[in-house]
């Protein structure tokens, strides 16, 4: 947990501060609004792998093509539902925490939402690549996804007290 914060505060770091100022938005709200609707497209793309392996899975599986709500599910299905339910929660959290950060800082530093979008694909990346190896193995991506929107979270909350 600790080296996924260390990366995320690097990476957001280095995102604000580094970011070529000629590829970042100007101050406009559309700007900002076009700058994190790109940014949510990283998470967006797995919400999206989430629900068609899930959907695909059910279809072709007699056991669970009536769904959850109907049928206790096999252990793959149930596996499928506990990556898509947390990453419909990461995306959640991610989409108010981008849109109010793209609202919120200084042009300047907008260069931290590309860096929280490429950190959170490669938090899920790997969170998903670990999933079905158990806690220790997916816990460094889900530290990557989660605490990279935290640290963006609470820099849009001091941007909006200062």
């Amino acid at each position: 947990m600790i080296a996924a914060v260390i990366v995320a505060a690097t990476g957001l770091g280095l995102g604000a501060v580094q970011y070529p100022q000629d590829w970042l938005p100007d101050g406009s709200p559309q700007a900002r609004l076009t700058l994190a609707a790109q940014c949510l497209l990283a998470g967006a793309f797995w919400l999206l792998l989430s629900i068609g392996l899930l959907a695909r899975h059910r279809f072709f599986t007699p056991e669970d093509i009536d769904g959850s709500g109907l049928t206790s599910g096999t252990e793959k299905a149930k596996l499928l539902q506990a990556v898509l339910q947390n990453t419909l929660e990461q995306n959640t959290l991610a989409a108010l925490t981008y849109i109010a950060f793209a609202a919120l800082a200084p042009a300047g530093y907008l260069g931290a939402l590309p860096a929280a979008a490429l950190l959170f694909w490669c938090g899920r990346a790997l969170f998903w690549n670990g999933y079905e190896k158990g806690a220790a193995a997916r816990a460094f991506g889900f530290a990557l996804t989660f605490y990279s929107t935290v640290l963006l979270f609470l820099a849009a909350l001091a941007f909006s007290f200062f």
